[in-house]
């Protein structure tokens, strides 16, 4: 498994392995084609004596989703034998839409959600918090022929936009 923070790959031991794969069944209540492993918030997993430990990071520090995200993470392992599961929330460093996987971006794409681009500049500098000037693909026609309506769409994570030739409106995920 690799971790999104440091890019370390780690071995991990059978029950966590069955973890992992259990982890891919749990999905985000407020864009429902994504797993928990699709947006990058496990941070942490490790499989002691039977007792679980995990620790994910919200995408962002206030995210509603996340109780929900902890109880589906609880109730899919329980059902699956692992009694004991302790779940940590770590803040720092804060996620990054650069931790959602390629496959998370791309089922976003097919549900009509524009997924956030590649951030140029990394992580924590002044820089990072600029706009971006690359254009906003509209997921259903592919054109960058697209306008910025509201930096906030259906959840405060997405900004809507429309699409100035198939005149779509589309939600687009935010880069943070």
């Amino acid at each position: 498994m690799v971790n999104n923070v440091t890019g370390m790959t780690t071995i991990s031991t059978i029950e966590e392995q069955k973890v992992w794969k259990l982890l891919e069944s749990v999905y985000d209540p407020e864009v429902p084609v994504l797993t928990v492993l699709d947006l990058g918030i496990i941070r942490k997993l490790a499989v002691v004596e039977g007792r679980v430990f995990i620790t994910i990071t919200p995408t962002y520090s206030g995210c509603p989703a996340m109780d929900v995200i902890s109880m589906q993470i609880r109730m899919a392992l329980w059902q699956n034998g692992f009694q004991e599961v302790e779940i940590h929330t770590e803040l720092s460093p804060a996620w990054t839409t650069d931790w959602m996987t390629e496959a998370g971006r791309k089922k976003l794409q097919a549900y009509g959600i524009a997924p956030p681009q590649y951030r140029k500049n990394k992580f924590h500098t002044p820089s990072f918090f600029e706009e971006e000037d690359t254009p906003v693909c509209c997921p259903r026609c592919q054109s960058t022929n697209t306008q910025l309506v509201s930096q906030f769409g259906s959840t405060a994570c997405k900004a809507l936009y429309q699409c100035l030739d198939c005149h779509e409106p589309f939600d687009y995920f935010k880069c943070h």
